[in-house]
């Protein structure tokens, strides 16, 4: 049908992502549609006691934006957004109820979403089967590889990739198995964006009782994820409080996340007391980007957060990290995605304990794209084949005890790569009768296990 009207619709599902979306849009990165929609999801664990994501202040200076929002809770419930998908079948009486529900009639549909690996990404992308898709990225996981292999008739619609430049001069790995090209959002019109929410953060939430100046300690609540346990990610608050001290730091401000436990803001407020300093315990919903601009930090501290980068590249801010080197251990498998933002945070970002004049983590940056390159390839190494040479060359060159962190050896001896093995035993991977008796023992070992279990 010529000439029909078109509708761009947005997904969101964190103030982060829309204040991307808002400065894509006034950057003119997108076409001109006769409607734009924004679609929320409320992903929390517990959808039904979290604060949906139009109620938290800032929200109504992005909502002129667009003509409409709607909510994608609403629309599957009580089905949960990261859980549900459409079944192949269903997918045309789906299409028809949303074109119905959205009042969308036979407009051409365009789709805005983030995460497309996962749903409600994409389960939205495959409930309109025919929409070319733009994926945008709020975080440090666009450098990283696709965490799965996405079904073609997904990822072949996909245009481009629209991200923030968090790491200048990195480019994302995220969807180039598709040979999407990636697209930067205008920093500078991010940033004037997050101003407009600094804006309505001072009208709406008491921040008068934060201190200008101080440092400012951002938790993730890792726990959650099963990276930490609650007790370990407890102490890792706690070394941030003892570091910013002993980097002569006496007003601290602690911004919790949202979902984190209240006794572990006590535990810091007990460790403050013992300290002699002064602790401010944020618990209002804010982004740690509006504090930036609302307290000016004289340093901030966090584990691996995306806002880590965001105070440094978009604000010129000191940053520190603690708990990187526990992670790059603790995360599972070696595929998990959290892996390259723990990286690029752990080789660019001055360790808190190291108070030397020139970090260790300085000297990585100019090796950064060697480095998200060899470890993308070790994470999806049949996702991205062509990448091996580029892994051997970095593996080759700058494998040291320091960067070893950021590989497992078992990882590396599985895929044949330097640095598996001791140089004088490299033959041993490239000898096809050895890798033969290997892959038999291999085979035996693992039918004696069989017979052991059922006796």
């Amino acid at each position: 049908m010529p000439n029909r009207p078109t509708t761009q619709i947005f997904l969101a599902s964190t103030l982060y992502g829309a204040a991307t979306l808002a400065a894509a849009l006034d950057a003119d990165c997108f076409p001109a549609a006769d409607r734009r929609l924004l679609l929320l999801s409320n992903n929390a664990t517990t959808p039904e006691t979290t604060a949906s994501l139009d109620t938290m202040p800032g929200f109504a200076r992005l909502r002129g934006r667009f003509d409409r929002v709607l909510s994608w809770n609403e629309t599957i419930r009580p089905f949960h957004p990261g859980g549900w998908s459409p079944r192949a079948d269903d997918v045309p009486l789906w299409e028809r109820y949303l074109r119905m529900l959205w009042d969308l009639g036979d407009d051409r549909v365009e789709l805005v979403v983030e995460s497309i690996q996962v749903s409600p990404a994409l389960a939205l992308a495959q409930l309109f089967p025919e929409a070319p898709v733009d994926v945008y990225a709020d975080g440090l996981m666009s450098y990283g590889p696709t965490r799965n292999k996405l079904d073609p008739l997904v990822g072949t619609r996909i245009n481009r990739l629209l991200h923030l430049d968090l790491v200048p001069g990195l480019k994302p790995l995220l969807l180039t198995e598709f040979d999407v090209e990636p697209e930067t959002v205008p920093t500078a019109v991010f940033t004037k964006v997050l101003a407009e929410l600094a804006e309505d953060a001072d009208e709406s939430t008491d921040l008068d009782g934060v201190p200008e100046g101080a440092a400012l300690l951002l938790g993730q609540y890792l726990s959650a994820l099963s990276i930490l346990t609650p007790e370990e990610e407890e102490e890792l608050h706690v070394r941030m409080v003892r570091g910013a001290v002993e980097r002569g730091h006496r007003e601290i401000v602690f911004k919790p996340h949202p979902s984190a436990p209240a006794r572990w803001s006590q535990l810091l407020e007990r460790e403050a007391e013992k300290l002699e300093i002064s602790l401010t315990v944020l618990d209002r919903p804010v982004l740690a980007e509006v504090l930036y601009q609302r307290m000016r930090p004289a340093l901030v501290v966090g584990c691996f957060s995306t806002a880590l980068l965001t105070a440094s590249a978009f604000y010129g801010l000191p940053v520190a990290r603690t708990g990187t080197g526990l992670l790059l251990e603790r995360l599972t498998p070696y595929q998990n995605s959290n892996r390259v933002p723990v990286t690029i945070v752990d080789a660019l970002v001055p360790d808190l304990d190291d108070q030397s004049p020139q970090p260790r983590a300085a000297t990585a940056a100019e090796n950064i794209n060697g480095l998200v390159t060899a470890v993308g390839y070790a994470m999806q190494h049949q996702i991205y084949p062509q990448l091996r040479p580029a892994a051997e060359r970095y593996l080759a060159a700058h494998l040291d005890p320091y960067t070893r962190r950021y590989f497992k050896r078992r990882r590396l001896t599985a895929l044949a790569l330097p640095g598996a093995i001791p140089s004088q035993l490299s033959f041993i991977p490239r000898n096809a009768t050895v890798r033969r008796v290997a892959r038999r023992a291999r085979a035996v070992q693992r039918r004696l296990k069989k017979r052991a279990a059922f006796g």
